[in-house]
């Protein structure tokens, strides 16, 4: 196979990092990434350019960093709050100005809204030298590279991601719930071993948990775009399954996270919810499903999205 050979070329006689060798090939082959010209940026200049950054600056890359890609929209909800809503929009447009021409972030090609969105379309990822002055690692692994372009999907996917922990995060300015813990891909992915004692690797979009009053709900979370075909949803299903009754996440947490499909509308909430309906009925109590526009809701208990 193509894939397998180009891949063993690369690295061939080095280590290869984990989350490299559990990807699926169609990704990988899709994903171009820019790396970093020439040699990791020198100490001394991460040092200056760290004394230059104000809270809000770091604040900026540390959500890029914790969900990949962020559009100026986005952004500005999170750290440029204040004032109106016009002047919010140039201040965040001024601040990622700044950002980028700093290289510390990464304006794609691609701009949500249209032409007439103009700088307020842009979507932001981190750069390298981004990821050098939060001393993080890269996305994947220890090598530090810009953040990837890929083909509009999975753009269009990490950017409803972010939305969702964009809606979080104003949930908790409301008062409504603490946002106490949110891992993007790949930090919340699960390793175990599969009933054949092979390694599996489950990968949910993002893991939360939300404090409300006394109480503590921990979930994954799946966010669907109406791409997949239905046995994919009930493929990925079983995946958590498998993981249930591994106990493992038991073991580690005492609980496990309820398992929370996000989706676009109510027809295709009612087809998904359709779908944990055919599961075995002891493991149908995991899921959950509910629309996105309405999911810190849903994962705080005030809107019912269950589906059983």
């Amino acid at each position: 196979m193509a894939f397998a050979s180009a891949f063993s070329s690369r690295w061939q006689g080095k280590e290869i990092p984990p989350c490299y060798s559990a990807f699926n090939a169609t990704e990988y082959l899709i994903v171009q990434r820019f790396t970093m010209r020439g040699r990791l940026p020198h100490q001394g200049r991460i040092h200056r350019l760290r004394r230059k950054l104000s809270g809000r600056d770091l604040d900026v890359l540390r959500s890029l960093h914790k969900v990949r890609l962020l559009s100026l929209r986005q952004l500005q909800r999170l750290h440029v709050v204040d004032g109106a809503l016009g002047a919010r929009v140039r201040r965040a447009q001024q601040l990622l100005k700044r950002l980028h021409g700093l290289d510390l972030v990464v304006r794609l090609s691609r701009v949500i809204g249209g032409v007439r969105a103009g700088s307020a379309g842009f979507t932001y990822g981190l750069s390298g030298l981004g990821q050098a002055v939060l001393q993080v690692d890269g996305p994947l692994g220890r090598r530090r590279r810009r953040v990837w372009e890929t083909k509009p999907y999975f753009q269009d996917h990490m950017l409803a991601v972010a939305e969702f922990y964009v809606q979080l995060v104003e949930h908790e300015r409301e008062g409504c719930a603490d946002l106490l813990q949110f891992d993007g891909e790949p930090a919340c992915w699960r390793r175990h071993h599969g009933p054949g004692g092979e390694m599996s690797i489950l990968k949910p979009d993002a893991y939360v948990r939300l404090g409300i009053g006394d109480i503590e709900r921990s979930a994954f979370v799946e966010v669907d775009l109406a791409t997949e075909s239905l046995p994919t949803i009930r493929r990925k299903c079983q995946c958590f399954i498998a993981y249930w009754r591994s106990g493992i996440e038991q073991r580690h947490r005492s609980v496990f996270p309820k398992v929370v499909w996000l989706v676009p509308d109510e027809r295709r909430q009612e087809n998904v919810a359709s779908v944990v309906l055919t599961l075995p009925t002891g493991s149908q109590v995991l899921f959950d499903v509910g629309l996105l526009k309405l999911g810190p809701k849903v994962l705080s208990g005030q809107d019912s999205g269950e589906a059983t």
